[in-house]
């Protein structure tokens, strides 16, 4: 029988952790406790249509980006990609709704503050996606503590 700590699945698991904590702190901390909580909220509000806008895009950069980390063992600058894919739309989405343009409901309460949250976290996200993004198509296949 195989020890659980040397089965492939956790080896994996560990080499994805490591490449993660090999990021720099600052993003750590900005994926950690900004950018994956600050998207999670949407759950708690998905009785508002950006609640449950902004789970499908979550959910979204879930489905894709656990696979990527999957296959690159760690932190793939191709996990941008998805950020895009999801977040270019809402951002638009998010605006309409702010601006009473789309959603067949008024803006519900603490609808508007996920709004701007959303909008000011997804959206400095999005520079560095796009950055790593063309970063990605232009050949840079690394991944953070990983051997070159």
């Amino acid at each position: 029988m195989t020890h659980p700590m040397t089965h492939p699945l956790m080896h994996r698991l560990q080499h994805i952790w490591h490449s993660y904590r090999s990021l720099p702190l600052w993003v750590q901390v900005w994926v950690g406790a900004i950018l994956v909580p600050v998207n999670a909220l949407s759950f708690l509000l998905l009785h508002t249509p950006t609640g449950q806008w902004a789970a499908w895009a979550a959910l979204f950069v879930v489905a894709t980006n656990v696979p990527i980390m999957w296959v690159a063992r760690g932190m793939s600058k191709l996990m941008s990609v998805p950020h895009l894919i999801a977040w270019l739309p809402l951002q638009v989405a998010l605006l309409a709704r702010l601006a009473g343009q789309l959603g067949a409901t008024p803006l519900q309460p603490f609808e508007q503050p996920l709004i701007l949250a959303l909008l000011l976290t997804n959206g400095i996200s999005l520079v560095f996606d796009a950055i790593d993004s063309v970063r990605w198509l232009q050949g840079d296949r690394a991944v953070p503590g990983m051997p070159s």
